[in-house]
């Protein structure tokens, strides 16, 4: 089908797999989110932040992977794309288990996942995918805010819940917990025009 017509309820990865539109889609917890097309800031930031993280992995074993790039949450690790009711397309992500990944994308809970706000993903990104990270234990979300010069960062603690995030502005600096000599020095992030 050309577009997904929207008179299910529920949708699944393999509906999504089967549609041929040049829109971009999400799906949580089966229902079904339209992505609108990144500004020009947006993809700076992008652009910026995962070259940081593309050069400190090379030849490592964790990979950097930006948007359009499938991450699909299945129940079960058995379950078939007719059974995976989340999938979204994270600004960018770090995978350091390689049979996490596949032509398809990463099916299972990537390292950290990044999401770079737009206004109009911003109530998403806090409240539904904040849920859905947490409940696949993605390990670190951050949560990057253009207009305020400001990244998030949620942490996975021992009880398997993000605790409160630790917030950064344009002149700090975050380290990376377990990847030693990561450090994102955000005033070369948010840089002024």
């Amino acid at each position: 089908m050309a577009l997904p017509e929207k008179k299910q309820k529920y949708y699944s990865y393999a509906d999504y797999l089967s549609w041929d539109s040049r829109e971009r889609w999400e799906i949580i917890e089966g229902r079904l989110y339209n992505l609108a097309s990144p500004s020009d800031v947006h993809q700076e930031l992008s652009v910026i932040l995962s070259s940081k993280f593309y050069n400190y992995f090379q030849n490592k074993t964790c990979r950097v992977y930006t948007a359009p790039f499938d991450v699909s949450f299945p129940s079960d690790s058995l379950d078939g794309d007719d059974k995976v009711y989340d999938v979204v397309q994270p600004d960018i992500i770090i995978v350091c288990d390689k049979n996490k990944i596949s032509r398809k994308g990463c099916r299972g809970a990537p390292d950290i996942v990044i999401e770079i706000l737009s206004p109009s993903t911003a109530s998403k990104d806090f409240i539904r995918k904040q849920r859905l990270y947490e409940k696949n234990k993605v390990k670190q979300y951050w949560i990057v805010d253009p207009e305020e010069k400001s990244v998030f960062v949620f942490k996975l603690n021992e009880q398997s819940q993000y605790s409160r995030p630790e917030e950064y502005n344009k002149e700090d600096k975050i380290q990376l917990d377990g990847f030693e000599g990561l450090e994102i020095d955000l005033a070369g992030v948010f840089t002024e025009k």
